[in-house]
């Protein structure tokens, strides 16, 4: 249980509230905690580079041309030299890869203590997972060349808009047809928690008829949590992690912010502005992208950027362009976050529930970043900023609100 202490002369003070949820992440638990995120900020820009210069290999030793050329030589119609060009630029790409995604993706969060699975495991998934791009990507790179060939001038605009198709499709699909290849999803035992569930839902007309659990654990402890699909797939889905390490209280708070994205629309205004930032970043490219050709292109076998084989080309500027834009999409996706926060709160009413869960969240994201630190790389506002958000509210919407302190190790409970 947690201790509950009124506040002196029947005032609550937000700040001394916050401060005792934030001072139970201490010592080495904290330490780690800004290590492992803190280590994420310098993996943004390597990640980059990583790839940039992958796409440079592919350009400097004529793969990306050898790739063309294989496609040239089975067929004479060029949306079939495009799709064979892709495919094999989708195979080698990540191979070459492959060194920076283990590293990043399997032996840190190892290091950390927050991967699940053993190797074999882990690099089974993945295949899976390339094996999904192998079939998405060719298509879309098809789709793109088509429109390079046919309006050369205004090809990125309708890129955009081709784009955002394959974007709805898949937030159309992926619930029914993609996530169930990784984890099962069974539907959420009846009882007091699920008919708290539904009845905030019911509040506020969210679809409830299915919620799922599903079997994260087998990857990673994280908790978490999703409203998912669109039209006849929506769905609210929530982690066996979430379910099992977590009070009632933290589930209602993670599933009213949930919730909060459905209601809010926020799928929509995501979308919107991710494609205006692809959009404007498919712009420079068609802009940048023939000089770089026409400058370079002969001693990379490139033609023209009509040509399958510019594909490494493009794909350095898009990923110089999205590193540079990671501030601005963090902040959207902050913004979001923050939106469901507020949504949240109100909607489950457990100030205390959504403050434990954010300090749980320590686990991989630091707790107390600075301002300018935390408009950067926070794509979620920050551990700091939820209690405080949480105490505010509580301050306001609570009748003799008292000050928690939270029971000494709460936070290592499995």
């Amino acid at each position: 249980m947690l201790d509950l202490l009124a506040t002196a002369a029947g005032g609550f003070d937000v700040e001394t509230a916050t401060r005792a949820y934030l001072d139970t992440l201490q010592g080495p638990a904290r330490a780690q905690s800004d290590a492992y995120f803190e280590g994420g900020y310098w993996l943004i820009l390597w990640g980059a580079l990583a790839s940039i210069l992958a796409d440079w290999l592919l350009l400097r030793f004529r793969l990306a041309a050898a790739f063309r050329n294989i496609g040239e030589r089975v067929s004479k119609r060029r949306w079939v030299v495009t799709g064979i060009t892709a495919l094999l630029y989708s195979i080698v790409a990540p191979i070459l890869l492959l060194p920076w995604t283990i590293y990043t993706e399997f032996f840190r969060e190892k290091q950390y203590g927050l991967m699940s699975q053993d190797f074999g495991t882990w690099a089974g998934e993945q295949l899976m997972g390339l094996a999904i791009e192998l079939v998405i990507a060719p298509l879309l790179i098809i789709a793109i060349y088509a429109l390079i060939r046919r309006a050369p001038k205004s090809w990125w605009l309708w890129a955009t808009g081709v784009i955002g198709v394959f974007m709805l499709v898949g937030m159309v699909l992926a619930p029914v047809f993609v996530s169930p290849l990784f984890n099962t999803y069974e539907e959420m035992e009846q009882g007091p928690l699920r008919d708290r569930i539904e009845a905030v839902a019911a509040k506020y007309d969210i679809p409830a008829e299915h919620i799922y659990v599903f079997d994260q654990s087998k990857q990673h402890k994280r908790i978490s949590a999703n409203v998912s699909g669109l039209g006849p797939t929506i769905r609210i889905s929530l982690n066996d992690n979430l379910l099992e390490r977590t009070s009632e209280e933290e589930i209602l708070a993670v599933m009213g912010h949930e919730m909060g994205h459905y209601k809010l629309n926020h799928v929509w205004w995501i979308v919107g502005i991710y494609l205006a930032i692809f959009g404007a970043g498919l712009f420079m490219i068609s802009r940048v992208a023939p000089r770089l050709i026409a400058r370079h292109g002969q001693k990379w076998d490139v033609r023209d950027i009509t040509d399958p084989a510019s594909l490494p080309v493009l794909t350095i500027l898009f990923s110089a362009w999205m590193l540079v834009m990671t501030p601005a999409t963090n902040s959207l996706v902050r913004w979001a976050e923050s939106g469901a926060d507020a949504f949240g709160l109100d909607a489950a009413q457990e100030p205390d529930g959504f403050a434990k869960v954010a300090m749980r969240l320590s686990e991989y994201r630091k707790i107390e970043p600075g301002p300018i630190e935390e408009m950067l790389f926070f794509d979620h506002p920050s551990g700091a900023t939820r209690v405080r958000m949480a105490m505010q509210w509580k301050a306001d919407n609570v009748a003799d609100p008292q000050v928690v302190i939270p029971e000494e190790g709460y936070l290592d409970a499995e």
